[in-house]
């Protein structure tokens, strides 16, 4: 079961989209972003190289990778709590970006970007100049070095935040919304087969934005089984989570009151 993030606003997201895979492969991740164009924002997982670098062939205005600082940070957090000195000053130094950036949370994606050049990328200049200092400076293999490394390694679409003012600096909500299953999974342990887990992960796709928009998941469920017999199968997007509240607001309130019964679809508006 994967959680994928696609070009990401500073506003909630429309969607959480939840799709089962059989396996986690570059073929699987091309597959799914395919004809996608954007910004792609994930961990560091080698799967989605293939849609920056191929195959298949993207030209300039295909998919740009995104990293997730949050997942830099992890690794000086690990090197931190093993009394690595790195750990602990690379955490300052992201805490720090991830201060100056928080200013900015509440602007226009063009104002946010030009003060992000401004205020943050000096920031994130200096952390990725220290961190070429320090890989020269230290050797061998550990918690430290394995930080350094990542970062070093993830310079370019770390640095790539700065190129559109909706990015966020990580991809924590996605994150946050596969948790949930993670953790349940260990409970569940089978789905049958594929077949249920794909209806399973759809249900999850449903639950997840209902929540990402405040929507008590029940409540939505059971009204959108009431209602999708007698809604056009061209107007589906009207009943989807985030546009459910100004979908709902249109119906006849006596006709919702009514446990069960016809709906009167509003005109297309």
């Amino acid at each position: 079961m994967s959680s994928r993030s696609r070009t990401v606003t500073t506003r909630p997201s429309p969607h959480v989209l939840f799709e089962f895979t059989s396996e986690h492969s570059s073929a699987v991740v091309a597959k799914m972003f395919k004809g996608f164009k954007g910004f792609l924002q994930s961990d560091a997982s080698s799967v989605y190289d293939v849609l920056e670098r191929g195959p298949p062939v993207l030209d300039e205005v295909g998919v740009k990778l995104v990293g997730c600082w949050a997942h830099c940070r992890r690794y000086f957090f690990e090197a931190a709590i093993c009394k690595y000195p790195i750990g602990l000053e690379g955490l300052f130094r992201i805490r720090a970006i991830y201060l100056a950036d928080s200013l900015l949370a509440d602007l226009p994606p063009s104002e946010r970007m030009a003060r992000r050049a401004e205020h943050v990328a000096p920031l994130i200049d200096d952390f990725f100049d220290w961190v070429a200092t320090k890989r020269v400076e230290l050797q061998g293999r550990n918690l430290a070095t394995k930080a350094l490394g990542y970062a070093s390694n993830q310079a370019n679409e770390l640095r790539r935040v700065l190129a559109d003012g909706r990015l966020p600096l990580d991809n924590t909500r996605s994150e946050r919304a596969l948790r949930k299953i993670v953790v349940g999974r260990k409970s569940w342990l089978f789905y049958g087969s594929e077949l249920h887990a794909q209806a399973a992960a759809s249900i999850f796709t449903m639950i997840a934005s209902c929540r990402l928009h405040n929507l008590d998941p029940t409540a939505y469920l059971d009204e959108l089984m009431r209602f999708l017999p007698y809604w056009p199968k061209d107007r589906y997007l009207e009943l989807a989570p985030f546009r459910w509240a100004a979908t709902r607001a249109r119906l006849d309130p006596r006709e919702l009151d009514q446990p069960i019964g016809a709906i009167t679809v509003p005109e297309n508006g």
